[in-house]
């Protein structure tokens, strides 16, 4: 019974050693941790979007403890480095971080900061990182898995669609409230005054409202513009085009069939008015009743247009569509 005592009591005394330096390294990451939350709610409380150097970096968002997660948005700002995507991009982040700074939901369970290349050249070159803008989600627990890394050129940097990743990285549901933009009500406005004063002038003579002409122009307009993917445009926000910040090269067309710039869908409706231009022709030598010798000429720029113009379209289709094996004139 004595030794069962003793044995006890030295296990007691065992535990009660170990205890102690776990519990004073415990109470030193709590302090660690609670100093690093209280620095950036302060920092939040100024900035919805946080600004970094390569210290702050790594030691607020790579360094442990840490029970929240980081947003970062990696940027080139700076005029000089001529990075007009990198200025829309922040514009949607910024309204994105204040939409999350100022909401009634706020925790310190996310943060949203940013690392300028001129500012943190060093933290680019220690995550491998070679363009911008990049966003990337540093999780509360563990490193960045590859679906930490948003998809820019896939879903475009509209706040909206920054907040649906963050929601399925986080479970940190962002609700995106815009700052009033009048432009598109006064625009509308504008040309609802023109069309009615346009109406009322002409009062006496409504013949203008029954051209077939007016009405199937209007129509191939609208047709042109939604064919040409101005409603994508519209919904994901994609950059109007891509340059590279190592070779200076512009891209108009997007790599892949799951996106697309918005200088592409210029193009293509340029490309399918040329067509629809090159039609109308073939239709009107056709069918109209002037001298043969115009109708000819009507003739041979229409299969002209329509043979340039299907060309170059085809090979966008190749460019996008890797693999494609079909070409005509140009490859």
């Amino acid at each position: 019974m004595a030794a069962l005592r003793v044995l006890m009591l030295g296990v007691l005394v065992v535990l009660m050693v170990c205890e102690g330096p776990w519990t004073a390294g415990q109470k030193r990451k709590e302090m660690v941790l609670s100093e690093k939350v209280s620095q950036l709610m302060e920092w939040a409380s100024k900035r919805a979007v946080i600004r970094m150097n390569g210290d702050k970096f790594r030691r607020l968002v790579k360094a442990p403890p840490r029970n929240y997660s980081v947003v970062v948005m990696f940027t080139a700002l700076q005029p000089h480095r001529q990075c007009a995507v990198c200025k829309q991009a922040d514009e949607e982040y910024q309204i994105l971080a204040n939409s999350w700074r100022y909401s009634s939901a706020f925790t310190n369970k996310v943060f949203f900061a940013m690392v300028d290349f001129d500012e943190g050249s060093d933290v680019f070159q220690m995550l491998n990182m070679n363009s911008a803008p990049t966003f990337i989600n540093f999780p509360a627990k563990g490193k960045p898995k590859r679906g930490d890394t948003y998809e820019l050129q896939v879903r475009g940097f509209a706040a909206e669609q920054l907040a649906r990743w963050i929601a399925d990285r986080t479970d940190v549901n962002i609700r995106v409230i815009r700052p009033p933009n009048y432009a598109g009500p006064l625009m509308l406005g504008l040309l609802l005054a023109v069309i009615g004063g346009l109406v009322y002038l002409r009062r006496s003579n409504l013949d203008f409202l029954y051209n077939k002409t007016g009405w199937a122009f209007a129509a191939l307009c609208f047709v042109l513009a939604m064919t040409s993917g101005q409603m994508w445009n519209h919904i994901r926000g994609p950059p109007y085009a891509h340059k590279n910040p190592h070779t200076g090269q512009v891209n108009y067309i997007h790599g892949s069939s799951q996106a697309q710039f918005v200088a592409e869908t210029h193009i293509v409706l340029l490309f399918n008015g040329g067509v629809t231009l090159g039609m109308v022709l073939l239709h009107e030598a056709a069918t109209s009743d002037m001298e043969v010798g115009k109708r000819k000429i009507m003739c041979v720029a229409g299969v002209g247009l329509v043979v340039l113009f299907f060309s170059w379209l085809l090979s966008v289709f190749r460019s996008k569509y890797h693999g494609y094996p079909y070409s005509f004139l140009m490859s």
